[in-house]
């Protein structure tokens, strides 16, 4: 016993060290870690304890292991909460993706002053169950529908955001300990969320369709998959018709349940979710934040009748996670005077704008991206490392997510960036552009500071 916790400290004491040295710069973002067994060699130790120290490294947000390349040092320690949440500090934010127009605040503050009114105000004042209220579940189902599909309003439930939408489906679907299938690339927030409920995610196999139906049956036992048929993020993958099919064939013949992440749903209006396909089995998740703002939002939750509604419904409330009155009440004015469609419009038109500058600044490069969407994807030249470029970006006064942020497991992280477009001005945008793709056509040697 004592030898085995003197195995244990060895371990961490080395990863220690190595935490020292990337904390005083003599580990640099991007530099490539020894191959374990010559670290093993160096050290004097065995290979077993250098791939705990490596392993550590990861688990610490230190170090990410990419497949077939090794291990680098990451551009900087990863926070406690999950990657993408909080407004980056840089001056030009190409990393969160809350598009905002210039002139939606005119059209969302003519929308309170009925909220002004003393009968109204005090109304909203008043407790309020998952469900919302009627005037919310028909607005919501209005805004909601897309490419001749409708959802029912009455099962149209209510969260503070997308994010507790998110938790509340999968508390109420994945218990503890047990397996969610989501694609090899997901939103960051659900691994976190994934973690705080003990959940297991198992990726599964994409292409540039999307996901592969074939991974969902080669990875039972699961009780539910996760995934964004529409806009992936971070892909920009939109799964075409024939894809659907299949993968609804999958779920059906697994008994599993789809929980369709429709964020970006509103840009691809023109395809349907997969609630048409397989109504009994999908639970779509929406929310205001993408077609509103992030500090405007609502989260929209919409399960199939009976006792998976039931479950959803007592979650959201266990959870604390049900919308507040007031906001509901306000993004219901919102929804019902049209003021949320026209946002969408404007938002649909400045999207495709922002690919346009986005394929004209970045033309020659491995850029994957859904022309009506909000983001892109950036497979990097060889010689760059993502962590080094975010690095590189980062002293260019640019803010850019790395692919390990969207990566589940430890052992896939692409050599590559995600791109959010929605934030700058079109001119800063372009400038933005342009001064990353000098990076990419240079070195990392290029842009080590003197």
């Amino acid at each position: 016993m004592v030898g085995r916790s003197g195995l244990v400290e060895d371990y961490r004491s080395i990863a220690d060290q190595l935490a020292a040295d990337i904390a005083a710069g003599r580990l640099r973002p991007g530099e490539r870690l020894p191959p374990q067994r010559r670290f093993a060699r160096q050290r004097g130790i065995a290979g077993s304890t250098a791939a705990r120290v490596y392993g550590e490294l990861v688990r610490r947000g230190l170090a990410v292991g990419e497949v077939g390349r090794g291990t680098f040092v990451r551009a900087a320690a990863a926070g406690p909460e999950p990657a993408l949440v909080e407004p980056a500090e840089a001056r030009v934010d190409l990393e969160l993706n809350f598009p905002v127009l210039p002139q939606q605040s005119e059209l969302l503050a003519a929308g309170l002053a009925r909220m002004s009114r003393p009968d109204v105000f005090a109304a909203s004042m008043a407790a309020l169950g998952p469900a919302g209220t009627p005037a919310a579940q028909q607005a919501t189902a209005a805004i909601l529908a897309r490419a001749g599909w409708s959802p029912d309003p009455r099962r149209i439930l209510f969260a503070g955001n997308g994010r507790q939408a998110i938790a509340a489906v999968l508390s109420a679907l994945v218990p503890a300990g047990e397996r969610l299938g989501v694609e090899r690339l997901t939103y960051p927030v659900v691994k976190g969320i994934a973690a705080r409920l003990g959940i297991t995610l198992v990726p599964l196999a994409m292409d540039e369709h999307g996901l592969v139906p074939e991974a969902v049956t080669a990875a039972l036992p699961l009780r539910a998959v996760y995934l964004q048929p529409a806009v992936h993020n971070p892909l920009g993958v939109t799964m075409p018709e024939d894809r659907r099919v299949r993968l609804v064939e999958a779920l059906r013949g697994a008994d599993l349940y789809a929980i369709e992440d429709g964020i970006y749903g509103f840009l691809r209006d023109d395809l349907p979710p997969l609630a048409v396909l397989a109504p009994e089995r999908t639970i779509l998740l929406d929310s205001l934040s993408k077609r509103l703002a992030p500090g405007l939002t609502l989260g929209f939750a919409v399960p199939p009748s009976g006792d998976v509604e039931q479950r959803v419904m007592s979650a959201l409330r266990s959870g604390a996670w049900t919308a507040s009155r007031f906001a509901l009440d306000v993004a219901t004015q919102w929804l019902a005077d049209g003021t949320v469609a026209a946002i969408s419009r404007a938002k649909h038109l400045d999207a495709q704008q922002r690919q346009r500058i986005r394929a004209e600044r970045l033309a020659g490069f491995t850029v994957h991206a859904d022309p009506h969407g909000y983001h892109c994807w950036w497979e990097l030249p060889d010689r760059w490392r993502a962590e080094t470029f975010v690095a590189a970006a980062a002293r260019q006064g640019i803010a850019v997510a790395p692919g390990a942020a969207f990566a589940v497991g430890a052992g896939h992280a692409p050599n590559a960036v995600r791109l959010a477009l929605g934030a700058p001005t079109h001119d800063v945008l372009a400038d933005a552009l342009d001064v990353l793709a000098g990076l990419a056509r240079g070195t990392p040697e290029d842009a080590v500071p003197e």
